[in-house]
């Protein structure tokens, strides 16, 4: 028979964990004390980078101290998340979570890294964008239906380019492929800069992107717009699919903020308070909206709600076109 655990021991055991509680409730009272860093999961330049710094100087004044960015790139954004999920539940390390990142990575990569239905603390959503289809100027493509009909025409061998493997962009790009039914190779980039760059150059003939990236390019008649997945202030003059008769292409991508797992629900909720401060903020939102994004202020739960209702759609998605993330 077991010896029953001494009323001592047990005392020491409920004394350690009052203290480790009280402790946590008094770190997450003095929060913040030192830098917040925010992790971009895309090199510098791109949309997802863009859109945070134009939050982080007014969040920096709502919080009281500086917001560090901190850009860790690669394999379709799924890095840098990884590198969020794994750091130090103590509110100092947050990370920029996308439709890419936290939906459509679970259907590419079976070996993820990180769980997005569990392994983050969601604090709130910044905004979300509609998707742009921009072609190599030398495509002369005015509209989604000429695009298409000269795509099945010409014989030359045609490429896409996606800001990464796993990415809403690379998604949108295989099922344009699958709508056209003729074979394009697939080119993954980075982050958004290299992939512009190609695009520009003619390396690459088409890419799906949001426009916070795209439009100063679009603007400077680098590359030409074709459609939009949703009317956007940022190319008013840009029709959307739907408006052409293209159905299917509806997508718009959100931005969020998410810590790692287990960090105290009270940072999270001041987090998420100052966020949604900045967020309405008229000259926050008149910058966003300057890049195409909407702002969407909201709480956590929304966010979290968003990220598990389109893990499976964008796993459906991935299956219809057979995109992997090889």
């Amino acid at each position: 028979m077991q010896s029953p655990t001494p009323t001592w021991r047990m005392t020491r055991h409920v004394l350690i964990a009052a203290v480790a509680a009280l402790g946590g409730a008094a770190h997450a009272e003095t929060w913040p004390s030192r830098p917040v860093v925010i992790v971009v999961p895309f090199p510098a330049g791109g949309g997802t980078d863009l859109v945070v710094r134009s939050i982080q100087p007014a969040l920096q004044r709502e919080l009281g101290q500086p917001v560090v960015i901190d850009n860790r790139g690669g394999a379709g954004g799924t890095i840098g998340s990884a590198y969020v999920a794994r750091a130090t539940p103590d509110g100092y390390t947050a990370g920029v979570v996308t439709t890419s990142t936290h939906a459509v990575s679970v259907a590419l990569y079976p070996k993820l890294g990180y769980q997005p239905a569990k392994d983050f603390s969601y604090a709130g959503f910044i905004g979300t964008s509609p998707y742009v289809l921009a072609v190599n100027k030398q495509w002369k493509a005015s509209d989604a239906k000429s695009l298409i009909a000269k795509l099945k025409t010409d014989t030359t061998p045609h490429s896409f380019a996606s800001v990464g493997v796993g990415t809403v962009s690379h998604l949108m790009g295989e099922q344009f492929q699958k709508l056209v039914g003729v074979p394009m190779t697939h080119v993954p980039y980075r982050g958004a800069a290299p992939a512009y760059t190609d695009l520009i150059g003619g390396q690459v003939q088409m890419m799906f992107d949001n426009p916070v990236g795209l439009a100063p390019y679009i603007k400077a008649q680098k590359v030409a717009a074709v459609a939009t997945t949703a009317p956007t202030p940022l190319l008013p003059d840009v029709p959307t699919f739907d408006s052409q008769g293209v159905r299917g292409f509806e997508q718009q991508l959100w931005y969020g903020i998410a810590f790692p797992r287990n960090t105290p629900a009270q940072i999270v909720v001041r987090f998420n308070a100052a966020l949604n401060k900045v967020l309405e903020d008229k000259s926050v939102a008149d910058d966003l909206a300057a890049k195409g994004v909407a702002v969407r202020p909201g709480t956590p739960a929304a966010l979290r709600a968003a990220v598990e209702k389109d893990i499976p759609y964008w796993g459906t998605t991935a299956k219809s076109v057979g995109a992997t993330g090889e």
